[in-house]
């Protein structure tokens, strides 16, 4: 890959780079979702309802966790911009 985006000009190993970012991003996230899904639905299937649902209650404090946390950055950052 390193070869390829040698010889191209400028704007096309950035789009090469930018397809690349946009796919790896795009799989990785069906990836993730496909995986949680499955995992509660073996959970379910075998009986585990408590564990299912903790699972679930888990992981969506994750993502609001996460979401806050990163509005959080962007606030400081914008915060950071404006002293600058």
């Amino acid at each position: 890959m390193l070869l390829c985006s040698l010889s191209l000009k400028p704007w096309e190993a950035l789009l090469l780079l930018e397809r690349a970012v946009v796919l790896i991003g795009l799989l990785g996230g069906f990836t993730t979702f496909s995986a949680f899904g499955l995992q509660t639905f073996t959970l379910l299937r075998d009986g585990q309802m408590g564990v299912a649902l903790l699972n679930n209650a888990v992981s969506n404090v994750n993502i609001a966790l996460s979401n806050a946390g990163g509005l959080l950055m962007v606030w400081v950052g914008y915060s950071l911009a404006k002293i600058v």
